[in-house]
């Protein structure tokens, strides 16, 4: 791998953690706070479980959009697929300050909703570019489904 991919792998990696890293600032205070007081729906996976997830995905998303990225912002689908990346990525950060921060699972319904949509035409254009880039953003799109419903759950449970 040459020296300037590198730097794109390890910056892609390292945005997209940031993101995550952004996220938990808001999420952390409301965790053991407003969180623990909400109804959750049945199928609620620990708390525990969560954050390793995140990371993995934030991986994840970073080795996609850099596989993108490599292909040259020129080559042909790439720029719209890559503009489409951190818009989605935008989002995702969104729905943390909304759900977390703000303490509206309303505002984190509407979010997230968007998020996955985002999320989906994502993978559309990343596999035209790459299938290895789509596959990696496919754990990303089954997680963002379980925390849709769990994110419905607790407005409809919490009124």
């Amino acid at each position: 791998m040459k020296s300037k991919d590198i730097v794109k792998l390890a910056g892609s990696i390292a945005a997209c953690e940031g993101a995550g890293g952004i996220g938990s600032i808001f999420t952390v205070a409301s965790i053991p706070t407003w969180y623990a007081a909400l109804e959750k729906p049945t199928f609620t996976p620990p708390n525990s479980v969560f954050g390793p997830v995140w990371v993995t995905l934030y991986l994840l998303m970073g080795i996609a959009v850099f596989l993108i990225w490599r292909k040259g912002l020129e080559a042909e689908g790439v720029k719209p697929a890559f503009i489409i990346f951190w818009v989605q990525l935008v989002i995702n950060v969104l729905w943390t300050v909304a759900f977390f921060g703000l303490k509206s699972p309303f505002a984190g319904v509407v979010l997230i909703i968007l998020l996955w949509f985002a999320i989906l035409f994502t993978i559309v254009r990343f596999f035209k570019v790459s299938k290895v880039a789509g596959g990696l953003l496919i754990p990303y799109i089954a997680w963002v489904s379980i925390a849709s419903y769990l994110n419905v759950g607790v407005w409809m449970l919490n009124p």
